[in-house]
């Protein structure tokens, strides 16, 4: 699999999975997902080293590719709340 770091995992939340390396400092505003964070310096993410090493940070929101390069705060809420309105 990857080595991932799990900062909280309430049960009603979303999963954004975040791809970066241990330089780059991690986001501290998580209220509506859990954030994993993926370190793509190590060995055992080299498939992930190879396809985002330029585009540091790189996020996944349930899976699927959703941001590069910064933080789309609005693309981001949007995202968040397009799969609240499927799960209803």
């Amino acid at each position: 699999m990857f080595a991932l770091k799990t900062l909280c995992r309430p049960a009603a939340l979303q999963l954004l999975r975040l791809f970066s390396t241990k330089t780059l400092p991690t986001l501290t505003l998580f209220t509506k997902f859990i954030l994993q964070q993926v370190d793509i310096s190590l060995p055992e993410n080299k498939l992930w080293w190879d396809k985002y090493k330029w585009d540091i940070p790189v996020f996944h929101l349930e899976g699927r590719y959703a941001m590069k390069h910064r933080v789309d705060m609005t693309l981001l809420d949007k995202l968040l709340q397009d799969i609240e309105t499927q799960k209803t």
